[in-house]
């Protein structure tokens, strides 16, 4: 843990740690690569019309394979996406500066192949850029069953990251959102170690009777050498886990209107962090429940809240300045989010995030709490991505982001502990607020 915090400490000083949590909560997924493939506008996937929240004809096409079309022949599965921001921190240097340049390669294969894969190139800082291979999720579908007389989809979904495929997008790796955590859940890609797109994996999915979702599967971490090869820095490393599941459960209704859904997901593994470390038994247990009221599409609100607790029993207890640490211990996330969407072109997406966990001095110093609370706002501009809209193989966003810290690493003042008479960080000294620009083509 104390690893972690120094990189908290280092990426104050270049928004690097901000931007990222930033992008993370306004990442979209309205890949124009599937506008031209369906023939369908963006903004019918979505509630805005550059994403990120699903709609329930959305959440069909994902569970399809993205493999729908409109049959006008062959298109290529092939869209770019550029982002620029201009980041004010609370503490530290303005910068303005291209973000991220993205490749996807998205779309159907057959009728019954189809996938998504994101290459990300990311700005570090002074014009240094990394590339590397961000969201996968390939899949092979079989569509138009029936089982008991009830239509039912079945398929299988190879992706790198346990939640990504989740059809509801609620989960956070589907969602992009989660809390901020010095030591949160497997299941939150805002964690430190996070699995987020370090694991290979996957399973069996299906829908039966167009409510009920079920999905069963297991991930395996990638060797450090495959991430370094991959653009991943194996400092972030989230260790080797073994004798994995993954569980996910969920009803979904479609109101035409009104949609609503109620889910389960569970996690169990074995993970050694390092490597060569014992192996502690980590579950991850959660719910999460969504509503959109989606009328005829001029005013939309979705809710969101996402409860994951994960428990842990650590394979060893070090003693750090002669305390001993617990032999077991949890963390809990909680993300509570509202969008409210105007003619699918402007929105307002407010979210409350908290990460708590069990107190432990040697584990969590110096205050021995690894708990956060942060809070997101978003405002955005989409004026393309509508079936009125005068092109459907662009798309921009415009978005103005404050991210707002009130703890940190168990505090609110001086959260790194700094000794008397040294400059301290407190948490509002995280908070930052962005403009960012992103065309996607």
């Amino acid at each position: 843990m104390p690893s972690f915090l120094t990189r908290c400490r280092a990426a104050l000083g270049s928004s690097a740690l901000l931007a990222a949590l930033m992008l993370a909560g306004n990442d979209a997924h309205a890949v124009p690569a599937y506008a031209r493939q369906t023939g369908s506008a963006c903004a019918d996937c979505h509630a805005g019309a550059y994403g990120p929240a699903l709609t329930p004809y959305g959440m069909r096409f994902k569970l399809n394979g993205y493999t729908d079309t409109d049959g006008q022949g062959t298109k290529i599965p092939v869209a770019a996406q550029l982002t620029g921001s201009h980041n004010v921190p609370a503490r530290g240097d303005n910068t303005t500066q291209l973000t991220e340049a993205d490749v996807y390669l998205a779309g159907r294969i057959s009728d019954h192949l189809g996938g998504f894969v994101k290459v990300e190139t990311d700005n570090n800082g002074n014009d240094h850029f990394s590339t590397k291979l961000s969201n996968l999720d390939l899949r092979f579908v079989a569509k138009d069953l029936k089982v008991a007389g009830k239509d039912t989809i079945i398929g299988v979904s190879v992706n790198n990251s346990p939640g990504f495929d989740d059809p509801i997008a609620a989960l956070p790796n589907a969602s992009s959102l989660g809390p901020p955590a010095v030591s949160g859940t497997l299941l939150n890609l805002s964690s430190a170690n996070t699995l987020y797109n370090r694991v290979i994996g996957g399973g069996v999915y299906a829908l039966y009777n167009n409510d009920w979702y079920g999905e069963i599967g297991t991930y395996n971490t990638m060797p450090t050498s495959m991430q370094d090869h991959l653009g991943y820095n194996i400092a972030n490393d989230p260790g080797r886990i073994s004798d994995t599941g993954y569980f996910r459960f969920a009803y979904m209704k479609d109101m035409k209107r009104q949609f609503f859904s109620a889910g389960v997901v569970a996690l169990t593994t074995k993970r050694q962090l390092p490597r060569n470390a014992p192996s502690d038994d980590i579950t991850d247990l959660g719910y999460d429940l969504t509503y959109q009221f989606l009328g005829n599409r001029e005013h939309i609100v979705q809710a969101s809240y996402v409860n994951i607790l994960e428990q842990r029993d650590y394979g060893s207890t070090p003693v750090v300045n002669g305390v001993v640490a617990k032999p077991r211990g949890d963390a809990h996330d909680q993300t509570l989010s509202v969008t409210y969407t105007f003619k699918q072109s402007y929105a307002l997406q407010v979210a409350h995030l908290v990460s708590t966990g069990t107190q432990d001095a040697a584990r969590y110093p110096p205050f021995g709490k690894p708990d956060s609370t942060a809070n997101l706002i978003t405002l955005y501009w989409t004026p393309f991505g509508k079936d009125d809209s005068f092109t459907s193989i662009a798309n921009l966003k415009i978005a103005a982001t404050w991210f707002r810290f009130t703890r940190f690493n168990g505090a609110s003042s001086n959260i790194f502990g700094a000794p008397v008479g040294s400059p301290m960080t407190n948490a509002k000294d995280l908070d930052a607020f962005t403009l960012s620009a992103s065309v996607a083509f």
